[in-house]
């Protein structure tokens, strides 16, 4: 017992003795709340004072009356001199309210050794407990509600995370949290729900003899998931000498011999039982910088860090299967799986990391690998509206249960799709070829432009990649001066790279853009005088393997009136920037207010389905309609059509584009505050969700930070955060990730990068 605030047994004194005629010996009890026992009467009793203004006692009561008659110990109000169970009262100048309750014998349970019968006890007194409060629904006054121990809100503690000075701490809590945002919070609202205890821990619980003998303090009960009980308990649990998760599985064991949990509950109960924790540390790291001796607040503060501490490299799967005794079975194993892989795929294939992932489900912006370990995917702008996304999987599904066949019969889908996507360009862009890939939409580029012109060679930018087939790769610098290229075709011509940062010209004048594309006339003079003529010029509105460059202000508007009067074509490739993510625009060329002849599209059109586009002009297609007929076999089926069909109904239904315009901007201020406090980054860039940062050694010198990048990279895929590296000197650090993702997953993946940075400058 604590007696070190005398003002306060002194107030509760005189207040017990005026409101209920009680002379007694007050002594203050642990924990938060301002609890006294009262001793020097015939039996101990409790005198509770509540201060929390947002506390609704009236509600408690109603709780321990139902506890109370289905035979659960639970204290017993005594009333006041007028009959009342609760008197508002003014207590040192603040107003609350006050309960006389019996004092229940037993020891806390923090003071005893939790073995096995103990915490079978403790699960089975929960199960109980969620049983005899069945019959309170949510009409229930004060009910629903939240505060800032709520599980379902844990999220609410992840941006003060930064008070927590030990690095190795901040990383595991950090880890907490994404493990409750990817894996319970989505499934919470699917788990049975009920009022909860909300505070189930060891010393609100009384034990004797191996068993339950008290329950108290439900001054957090709310309507919740029922889950929320069990994990608060766990966590616990977790903080006692000799308990692992093993040991555990007793308390869930316990519980389960009452009430069975559901897959879902299953899922979450590991991840919710570490936010737990991680909420105690964060909210012990607040409080301690605003009140370092406060009497009761630190309780828990070093055994909650043991836990984490030793929990912190367990797998959501190796808990599961201890927590429920499931046979953890032979687990994948990744030597031989990459060991099968190089022997039946061909061996220029790429692995991402050098600790590859084996990925075994996506939901929303997460990737899931095969140990439960969710991964923040911040790189993978194919899976556009969200990995799995339910109405893409729905069309999908419906529609391949119902027919799947060509474009040579006639079908309602394909027809709406191409009205909904050409009704997204502006005018004359009107007409469209739907085939499978971005890679096979720019081979059909290239021949209508050759058709439309007569012309046969092409312009591209420096660094551009535009696609895996035959031609796509001969007019990719990306590929045709790397590694295994071969030189590029005498009827390709690479224009410099317009970029503002790294370029030949540097700066952000209004002149930057022209000049570039002064350049760009040069390299067709140059073509031309030799004799060759241009079909067409190839430009990413925003350049991707070229290093994530945003054009310069006025270059694509110079460079489009330079090719059209050489007699060529602009085909605007949105492959990797189109359907809103540049935010200000549904596609990029739009940020420069240009109309492009021809517009390609890939990768998120379809959200992972194999697809892809051309749109073009009406005059554009007829003069491909030369005799010979198009056919993609599999371009614009019924199912390819309607998952087409249902990514455009997403983007606007969850309103996508301004999403990926407000996040765009909150990571690139957060991008550009690493910028000022880590001399590495040398320059941030990009549009909406599509973003870039280059890392130099020198700001002056501009030399490349490669090896610092992908040590970067790597470090923050341990960290539970997927990037990438690109660019010409592989020193860009590449950011598009699925447009639903959260400001809390930006958040996090800014305090990492710091973190990560902090270990490279």
């Amino acid at each position: 017992m604590v007696n070190s605030q005398a003002p306060e047994i002194s107030a509760a004194t005189e207040l017990l003795r005026e409101g209920w005629g009680v002379h007694g010996r007050l002594s203050r009890l642990p924990g938060e709340n301002m609890n006294f026992r009262v001793e020097g009467v015939e039996k101990p009793l409790v005198f509770k004072i509540t201060t929390d203004p947002m506390g609704r006692v009236d509600l408690e009561e109603v709780v321990f009356a139902r506890l109370r008659e289905a035979g659960m110990p639970v204290p017993t109000a005594i009333g006041d001199r007028e009959g009342g169970v609760i008197r508002k009262v003014d207590f040192m100048g603040d107003s609350v309210s006050a309960r006389l309750q019996e004092f229940l014998p037993g020891d806390a349970w923090r003071d005893v050794s939790s073995d096995a019968a103990l915490l079978r006890s403790i699960g089975s007194s929960m199960g109980r407990l969620h049983q005899a409060l069945e019959g309170l629904s949510q009409d229930q006054p004060g009910v629903v509600r939240t505060h800032q121990w709520d599980l379902a809100e844990a999220g609410q503690h992840r941006e003060p995370i930064g008070k927590i000075e030990d690095a190795k701490l901040r990383r595991t809590v950090e880890r907490c949290f994404h493990l409750y945002a990817a894996i319970a919070r989505p499934r919470l609202p699917l788990c049975p729900h009920g009022v909860i205890h909300g505070d189930g821990n060891d010393e609100n619980l009384l034990v004797e003899q191996s068993r339950v003998v008290g329950i108290l303090d439900v001054g957090d009960t709310q309507w919740g998931a029922l889950i929320q009980d069990l994990a608060i308990t766990l966590a616990y649990a977790l903080q006692h000498e000799g308990v692992d998760l093993e040991t555990a599985s007793e308390l869930v064991a316990g519980y389960e011999s009452v009430r069975t949990l559901s897959e879902d509950e299953r899922a979450s109960l590991f991840p919710l039982a570490m936010a737990r924790l991680a909420t105690s540390a964060v909210i012990g790291a607040v409080r301690r910088s605003a009140q370092s001796e406060h009497a009761t607040w630190f309780s828990h503060e070093q055994t909650t860090v043991d836990a984490l501490v030793r929990l912190a490299e367990v797998t959501p799967r190796s808990a599961e299967h201890a927590l429920f005794r499931v046979p953890s079975g032979d687990a994948s194993d990744q030597v031989a799986l990459r060991r099968d892989r190089e022997q039946v795929l061909g061996p220029s294939l790429s692995l991402s990391y050098q600790r590859p992932l084996h990925i075994v489900k996506g939901s929303g912006q997460y990737l899931h690998a095969d140990d439960g370990l969710p991964y923040l995917d911040l790189v993978n702008n194919v899976c556009h509206v969200g990995h799995c996304h339910p109405k893409v999987v729905a069309a999908i599904s419906q529609q391949a249960a119902t027919l799947n066949t060509n474009t040579r019969y006639l079908h309602e889908h394909v027809v709406d799709y191409g009205r909904r996507l050409t009704a997204t360009m502006p005018e004359p862009l009107d007409t469209c070829f739907l085939v499978n890939s971005g890679s096979e939409a720019n081979e059909l580029a290239l021949r209508i432009a050759r058709a439309a012109t007569g012309a046969h060679d092409v312009l591209v930018v420096d660094g551009a990649y535009h696609g895996n087939t035959g031609n796509c790769v001969a007019m990719s610098p990306y590929k045709f001066d790397g590694p295994g290229g071969s030189g590029c075709p005498e009827w390709v011509h690479v224009t410099p790279i317009p970029d503002a940062y790294r370029g030949e010209i540097r700066g952000d004048g209004d002149d930057v853009g022209p000049a570039y594309a002064l350049e760009l006339a040069r390299v067709i003079g140059e073509a031309c005088g030799a004799g060759r003529s241009i079909a067409g010029f190839f430009a990413e509105t925003i350049l991707s393997c070229g290093g994530q460059v945003p054009l310069p202000r006025g270059y694509l508007s110079a460079a489009f009136e330079h090719v059209r009067k050489a007699g060529g074509v602009c085909i605007a490739d949105e492959v990797q920037v189109g359907f809103g993510r540049v935010g200000d625009a549904f596609w990029g060329f739009q940020l420069h207010d240009v109309v492009p002849d021809i517009v390609v599209m890939g990768k998120p059109i379809g959200n992972g389905h194999p697809m892809g586009a051309v749109v073009t002009t009406r005059a554009i297609a007829e003069a491909f309609n030369n005799g010979m007929e198009f056919f993609s076999t599999f371009g614009g089926n019924p199912v390819s059509s309607a998952c087409g069909l249902a990514v455009l109904d997403v983007i606007e239904e969850e309103a996508l584009q301004e999403r990926a315009r407000r996040l765009g901007n909150h990571f690139l201020a957060g991008l550009r505050g690493l910028q000022e406090r880590h001399q590495l980054i040398g320059d941030v860039r990009g549009s909406g969700l599509f973003l870039g940062i280059e890392l130099v050694r020198d700001r002056a010198t501009l030399e490349p930070a490669a090896d610092e990048a992908s040590f970067i990279v790597n470090a923050m895929r341990d960290r539970g955060v997927l990037l990438s590296t690109d660019g010409p000197l592989h020193n860009i650090i590449k950011i598009k990730p699925p447009l639903v993702l959260d400001q809390e997953d930006i958040d996090m993946a800014i305090r990492l990068l710091n973190d990560v940075l902090d270990g490279v400058d």
